[in-house]
């Protein structure tokens, strides 16, 4: 697929959940080579970002469960790459979807994860991101999360535009290089609410302020929103990772908890 003879063949730091290799070739030229579960699906994806005109490597080809795309030079500062990384993203926000969801379905190691289209963005949330790991989890926390999943009118709208997500958008899977964005990867895209993205994006880091200021505005409620948002990746890593997750679980559970009884006088946000 590399279309010339290999030099060498050696590991790539990469994500905990999948072989990443790095290949050189003969006339120097660099790929990465990824295992994946759906590898035509993740090429799709990349397409998908590029074609909007946020950076993501080119496709090179796939193989049974194995992704072959360029190879992507990059410096890991991203503290002067948050402007560009911030108008890149609302770029990326600004294609739109038919419906919530994605042609295909996709996984995080272990997990799947269901990507059926649904018209109600609220139905999309509540029955392929919350509720679908309630058999998976223990059942004090699963109780928790129905209860989450059945009051999300109080949370979350059922009709925001569906904006093209990269769906796994954390620190290292942003690449930059000399103070701009040089590529999204390992992408889990579909179509929905632009704050999970973000939601995402601060669950486990916290992006300078030069991000905001590039992404633009956020709707208003948008911080008591994005506990909603961040439970379902929170879940997703409590049932790869093990115990060490349940904390973040309980936080999050905690602090919905918590602004539900603050607000329980006040009415459901707009459908849309």
């Amino acid at each position: 697929m590399t279309g010339g003879a290999v030099a060498r063949v050696e590991p790539l730091a990469g994500g905990s959940l999948s072989d990443v290799l790095l290949v050189v070739g003969e006339d120097g030229r660099k790929f990465v080579a990824k295992q994946s579960p759906s590898a035509a699906g993740e090429a799709a994806m990349l397409d998908a970002i590029r074609d909007t005109g946020v950076p993501a490597p080119e496709v090179i080809g796939w193989r049974d469960n194995w992704l072959v795309i360029a190879y992507v030079e990059n410096d890991g500062a991203r503290g002067a790459a948050w402007s560009d990384v911030g108008a890149c993203l609302a770029r990326l926000h600004r294609a739109r979807g038919e419906s919530y969801g994605w042609p295909a379905d996709s996984a995080f190691g272990s997990v799947e994860i269901c990507n059926r289209p649904a018209e109600s963005w609220r139905d999309f949330w509540a029955e392929r991101r919350l509720l679908c790991h309630a058999p998976h989890i223990p059942d004090d926390l699963a109780a928790r999360v129905e209860r989450v999943a059945g009051n999300l009118a109080r949370w979350i709208p059922d009709a925001p535009p569906p904006a093209l997500l990269h769906g796994d958008l954390w620190g290292g899977n942003i690449l930059v290089r000399q103070g701009r964005l040089a590529a999204l990867i390992d992408p889990a895209c579909y179509y929905g609410d632009a704050e999970v993205d973000l939601a995402m994006l601060t669950l486990l880091g916290t992006p300078a302020s030069a991000f905001w200021d590039s992404y633009g505005d956020l709707a208003a409620g948008w911080d008591e929103r994005r506990a909603v948002y961040q439970l379902w990746p929170a879940l997703v890593h409590l049932r790869l990772f093990g115990e060490g997750y349940r904390p973040m679980v309980t936080r999050l559970l905690d602090r919905l908890d918590r602004a539900d009884s603050g607000r329980s006088s006040r009415s459901s946000p707009p459908d849309g």
